[in-house]
C-alpha cells in the first residue's frame, strides 16, 4: 500500500512541478516581450536575463522531478 502511495504522491508532485516550470516560463517570457516592446533597444540584453532565468526554471523543474522519481523509487 505505501508503494501505491508513494508512486502516486510522486506522480502528482512531477505534475506540479511541470506546471509550475511552465507557468513561470510563459509569464518570464510575456514579461520579456512586453519589455522588448516598450524599449526595442534593450532587446538583447532582455533576451539574454530572459534566457538565464528560463534556464534556472528549468533546472530547478529538472531537480524536483528528479526528486519525485527517487522518492517513488524508494518506496
Amino acid at each position: 500500500m505505501t508503494g501505491l502511495v508513494a508512486h502516486l504522491s510522486a506522480g502528482i508532485g512531477a505534475a506540479l512541478t511541470i506546471i509550475g516550470a511552465g507557468y513561470g516560463i510563459g509569464r518570464l517570457a510575456a514579461g520579456a516581450l512586453e519589455g522588448m516592446a516598450r524599449q526595442p533597444e534593450a532587446a538583447n540584453d532582455i533576451r539574454t536575463a530572459m534566457i538565464i532565468a528560463a534556464a534556472l526554471i528549468e533546472g530547478l523543474a529538472f531537480l524536483a522531478l528528479v526528486i519525485c522519481l527517487l522518492l517513488s523509487f524508494k518506496a
